[in-house]
């Protein structure tokens, strides 16, 4: 119904990490508004990390939570920098999946949907990050009970999916979730899985 969307994206793994922080809780255009703002005050991440929070959090206001957000990448630069010694993340695209993934999630911040995105999008591994719309339509279709930990439902779905299905159903499905399975007055007769839906089938 959507097309099969190819993954073009050539993100360093950091710059994708730190925008993915900044994208929670907030649009695409907020998000991507405060990453520009944010590379154009400190050009390089060695700058961000030695910034006071206040500083940071001052251009990262289009966000969102910037306070918070602010701690976080502070926080992220320091660890990773401490760890390896310098920003260069590119060891995630060859790592194993389990080492990778466990990198990431060790950094105070990052949740299982933010190392999913780094992997997915920039190091194009096959993880599959779950957000809102996602975890709503697994609900509605039954893949999913009702309360299930980010973790665990990550790790359920992945080991469902088909190889290189990861990319194209995540971003055909929160085009799913924002044109027709919406959290209120979903449009499920439009639906193409309205036949394979325990939702969809109690709406017809």
């Amino acid at each position: 119904m959507f097309g099969v969307p190819l993954n073009d994206s050539h993100e360093d793994p950091l710059d994708e990490l730190i925008n993915t922080i900044l994208s929670q809780s907030t649009t695409n255009i907020n998000s991507h508004r405060a990453f520009a703002s944010l590379k154009q005050r400190f050009p390089d991440w060695e700058q961000a990390r030695r910034a006071h929070t206040d500083s940071i959090a001052s251009v990262i206001k289009a966000g969102g939570l910037a306070n918070v957000k602010s701690v976080v990448i502070k926080n992220v630069l320091d660890e990773i920098k401490k760890r390896r010694g310098n920003f260069d993340l590119s060891f995630l695209k060859t790592a194993p999946i389990a080492e990778a993934r466990e990198f990431l999630l060790s950094l105070k911040g990052v949740g299982p949907k933010t190392a999913a995105c780094v992997l997915l999008f920039t190091c194009k591994r096959p993880v599959f990050p779950m957000d809102t719309h996602i975890f709503r339509i697994f609900r509605r279709v039954g893949l999913l009970p009702d309360k299930i930990s980010d973790q665990l439902a990550h790790q359920k779905i992945e080991n469902l999916l088909p190889p290189k299905k990861h990319y194209s159903l995540h971003i055909n499905l929160i085009t799913l979730g924002r044109r027709i399975c919406h959290p209120k007055n979903p449009k499920c007769g439009q639906c193409p899985l309205s036949d394979h839906c325990d939702f969809g089938q109690s709406q017809l």
